[in-house]
């Protein structure tokens, strides 16, 4: 497989992914702001800057994010203790209770829509399986154990 061919195979994946776990809610919502509200439920009373530093985002990318987030109730924010200055965020129970409804969906009719073949589609969820088995840290959410509802 060459560089190009990965890349639309990401990419492919990122909209799979996406069609998982978006609706009519989240739909308003930009990618950059998703992967924010992500971070920030996997890694709660974290910073700005510990964001940016994860997602790879410009600071000024994170900080817009989190305040639309903020404004839209989908982030709580409080001073750190430590210190006063730096402002600590964690996914409102409204977002957490969203996220966790909406990771908690088997991938596979996601997989079944794209790939029409119930035996292909079977083999892509297994695929998918291992793939997240070899690649993915093992820290990720926990896993369910049936092909396809990887989480």
């Amino acid at each position: 497989m060459d560089g190009v061919r990965l890349l639309r195979l990401g990419k492919r994946l990122t909209e799979l992914g996406r069609e998982m776990v978006t609706d009519h809610a989240s739909a308003t919502l930009s990618p950059g702001e998703i992967a924010v509200i992500s971070d920030v439920y996997r890694h709660p009373d974290t910073s700005v800057q510990d964001i940016r530093a994860r997602t790879g985002f410009a600071q000024s990318h994170v900080s817009t994010s989190v305040a639309r987030l903020r404004e839209r109730g989908l982030l709580d924010a409080e001073p750190d203790p430590a210190d006063g200055r730096r402002t600590l965020l964690r996914a409102s129970e409204v977002a957490r209770g969203y996220i966790r409804a909406r990771v908690a969906r088997p991938a596979g009719p996601v997989i079944a829509a794209a790939v029409p073949d119930p035996s292909q589609a079977r083999r892509v969820a297994e695929l998918l399986d291992e793939l997240a088995e070899l690649l993915l840290p093992q820290d990720g959410p926990a896993r369910t154990g049936g092909p396809g509802d990887r989480r």
